[in-house]
């Protein structure tokens, strides 16, 4: 018991000296100096005996350096921007202040693009799978230009956007706004199939859009209507939605945006009321361009 209560008195010791020593080093340093003192456990029964290597023969720390660990999330921030599903949107927003070119020169820049960029195009895996491109067709000065998502089977088989179920429907809303499918253009966000007609990945879709604004660029319409979300998400970078979006005029570039129902939903949901959402849509475009009905091909 004796020796039990020695060993108590030796580590009461070190400690009483470690305060001192570290007493001194706050007079000699400053505030900082104490967050670089360790000091020994309180005494507990069973402690070891006096002969074990006493504590106060280590050196008192000086000024502490700054914690490492408040540098690791600026080290790491850098890091989230380089993942591959982070897709930095391509061009920007400035308006095109450059006149477009004359009807045949737009001519000409589609064919060549298409040609020998398009159709050879191997930047993304969809065009691994692709029966045939689908670069857009239509009127190269049209005012009013559609947007889709991406070809389907029947666009895949012919080359040519919106020939499907879909297509005639949209053919029968063109119509409707007295306009025939000659006089305006369409084309697709991608130019390639999708397997099995999903949604493109933020990668295929930054790989080949700037297809599509070399498109809108060259035939400069007034206004875009983008059907379905996926292209008018691509072009207003939004995360809303579709019920947000549609019906809310925006702008690309300088241009009037309108986001509307895709034709393939509204075959899946032939409702009245959304036969009556997408028609007020087209009515604004319509006003937006000095447009009159034509019958009642409303749809």
């Amino acid at each position: 018991m004796a020796e039990g209560n020695g060993a108590s008195r030796t580590v009461a010791q070190v400690i009483r000296a470690r305060a001192r020593l570290a007493l001194r080093a706050e007079q000699a340093w400053g505030t900082g100096a104490l967050s670089g003192v360790e000091l020994p456990a309180p005494p507990t029964a069973g402690l070891a005996p006096a002969s074990a290597p006493a504590p106060a023969r280590r050196a008192v720390a000086g000024p502490a350096a700054p914690p490492a660990p408040e540098a690791r999330p600026r080290r790491a921030a850098p890091e989230l921007f380089a993942s591959p599903q982070v897709v930095a949107p391509t061009g920007d927003d400035r308006p095109f202040t450059n006149p477009p070119p004359s009807r045949q020169r737009r001519i000409e820049l589609l064919a060549a693009l298409d040609e020998s960029e398009v159709q050879c195009c191997s930047l993304c895996p969809l065009g691994a799978g692709r029966t045939r491109t689908v670069f857009g067709e239509g009127n190269p000065e049209a005012r009013l230009m559609f947007i889709g998502e991406g070809p389907g089977e029947n666009e895949d088989q012919t080359g040519r956007p919106f020939v499907g179920r879909a297509g005639e429907l949209l053919g029968k809303m063109i119509a409707g706004m007295g306009l025939r499918r000659e006089d305006v253009y369409i084309a697709n966000v991608v130019k390639c199939r999708p397997p099995n007609n999903r949604v493109p990945t933020s990668q295929e879709v930054a790989t080949c859009t700037p297809y599509l604004h070399k498109q809108i660029e060259w035939i400069r319409p007034e206004v875009i209507v983008t059907l379905g979300l996926p292209a008018a998400r691509h072009l207003l970078r939004s995360t809303l939605p579709m019920g947000k979006l549609r019906g809310n005029w925006t702008q690309w570039r300088g241009i009037r945006v309108m986001p509307t129902y895709h034709p393939a939903y509204l075959l899946r949901s032939y409702t009245e009321a959304n036969r009556r959402i997408v028609w007020g849509d087209l009515q604004q475009v319509m006003a937006a361009l000095g447009l009159r009905r034509a019958g009642a091909g409303e749809s």
